[in-house]
């Protein structure tokens, strides 16, 4: 499908996209990059070593 479309019909329709979401694509792409540090700051989270999680803990009694 798209390599039916030429150069100037492929800039008409970005010219045409622009004027549609021009004034959202700012708040789209700040909130994507705010998703992106955040995601990035769990990975980081999560690769730290918290002492094991509660199911392998040994709870004292015996089996």
């Amino acid at each position: 499908m798209l390599a039916f479309v030429n150069h100037w019909e492929l800039i008409v329709i970005v010219v045409i996209v622009l004027v549609l979401f021009g004034n959202r694509i700012p708040g789209m792409m700040r909130s994507l990059g705010s998703g992106i540090t955040e995601f990035k700051k769990g990975l980081k989270d999560g690769s730290k070593p918290d002492g094991g999680d509660a199911a392998t803990k040994n709870d004292g009694s015996a089996r």
